[in-house]
C-alpha cells in the first residue's frame, strides 16, 4: 500500500507538524510519502492533493486546514482513502481525527489565571483554522472558569512560521500586561519565545512539551499528541476502514496533557489534575466557541 501524507508549511516546526512527523516516522509498514512545505492557500493544498492521489492508496492531510479542500478531492478520487488529522469532515471516503487540543487549552486558562503576575492573561495564534479556533475557545473558558475578573487580550496573527510577525504581537501581548501568553503556533513560536524571554514574560506552549525544552520561559504546555491522530489514521486506511466519522483522541485517550513546569505550586496541580480527570469522564464540557474582544497589532 501507497500512503502520502501533506504538511502545509514547515515540517520540523516544534510544533503540530513536527509531531504529527513523529507519528509518520512511527509507523511500521507502509510505504509513505512525505509532502511537505505546501503553502497555506487553498489552490496549492488542493494541487497537492491532487497529485498525491494519483499515485497513492491513502491520503493524510495533517491540520485543520484540510477541512477546506479534501471534501471535493476526495469525491473526485472514490477509489482512495483520506483522512484529516485535526479535521472535521467526513464522507463515503473520508474520515477526520481529532485531536482534543481544546482540552488541554482549557486547563492551560485554568493554569494561566493561577499564576498570572498582571491579573492579565495573553492567547497568540497563527491560522483561524478550527483547531486554533477551539483552542482559543477552549484557553478563555478556563481563564473565565477560573477568575472572571481576569482580563483576556486574544488574537490571530495569520501566519504559523513567520517569526518576526509573532515576536511583534508577543511583544505588543506584553505591553498590553499579558503574562503569561499561551502560544498556539508552529515554527513561527520562535519569535514569540524571543520576546517572552527578552521581556521576562512566561509563555505556556502546545502541542510538545515544552516545559521541557525551554523552562527557562515556558510554565506550562497544552501537549496534544498529533502524532496519535496520524497512526489511527493510518491504521484505519491500511485495515480497510473508513470510518466517514471524526474519530475523537482526548485526555481518556492520553492524546492530551497540561504539561507544568517546576514553579507551579502543588495546590495548582492537583486542582488542574482534579480537572483533567472531570474532563475526560464526561463531568464537565469544554467549550468550543469564543464571541469575546480581539486583539489586533497595528499595521
Amino acid at each position: 500500500m501507497k500512503l502520502s501524507v501533506i504538511f502545509v508549511g514547515e515540517l520540523h516546526d516544534g510544533g503540530f507538524n513536527q509531531c504529527a512527523l513523529a507519528g509518520v516516522k512511527a509507523l511500521p509498514g507502509p510505504d509513505v510519502d512525505v509532502v511537505r512545505g505546501v503553502p497555506y492557500d487553498a489552490a496549492a493544498m488542493t494541487q497537492a492533493l491532487r497529485g498525491a492521489a494519483l499515485h497513492s492508496d491513502g491520503i493524510v492531510f495533517v491540520g485543520g486546514q484540510g477541512n477546506q479542500v479534501v471534501p471535493e478531492v476526495a469525491e473526485a478520487f472514490a477509489d482512495r482513502t483520506f483522512a484529516v488529522v485535526q479535521g472535521n469532515v467526513t464522507g463515503a471516503n473520508l474520515a477526520s481525527y481529532d485531536v482534543l487540543q481544546e482540552q488541554s487549552a482549557f486547563l492551560a486558562g485554568v493554569l494561566a489565571v493561577r499564576i498570572s503576575r498582571t491579573g492579565t492573561v495573553g492567547h497568540l495564534s497563527g491560522h483561524r483554522v478550527l483547531p486554533g479556533l477551539k483552542g482559543r475557545a477552549a484557553f478563555a473558558s478556563g481563564v473565565r472558569y477560573a477568575d472572571q475578573s481576569v482580563r483576556l487580550v486574544t488574537g490571530f496573527c495569520g501566519t504559523q512560521d513567520d517569526s518576526a510577525v509573532t515576536e511583534a504581537w508577543a511583544r505588543a501581548l506584553v505591553a498590553k500586561g499579558a503574562d503569561p501568553i499561551f502560544t498556539m503556533l508552529n515554527a513561527a513560536r520562535r519569535g514569540a519565545t524571543r520576546a517572552c524571554r527578552e521581556t521576562g514574560a512566561r509563555q505556556i506552549g502546545n502541542a510538545a512539551d515544552w516545559c521541557r525544552i525551554d523552562p527557562e520561559v515556558f510554565v506550562a504546555s497544552a501537549m496534544a499528541r498529533i502524532d496519535l491522530g496520524v497512526v489511527r489514521a493510518v491504521s484505519d486506511i491500511e485495515s480497510g476502514l473508513s470510518p466517514g466519522k471524526i474519530v475523537h483522541l482526548g485526555i481518556r485517550e492520553d492524546a492530551v496533557a497540561l504539561s507544568m513546569g517546576r514553579e507551579v505550586p502543588e495546590p495548582v496541580r492537583q486542582e488542574i489534575a482534579g480537572l483533567a480527570t472531570d474532563i475526560a469522564e464526561g463531568r464537565m464540557t469544554v467549550e468550543i466557541t469564543y464571541d469575546g474582544p480581539e486583539f489586533e497589532v497595528a499595521a
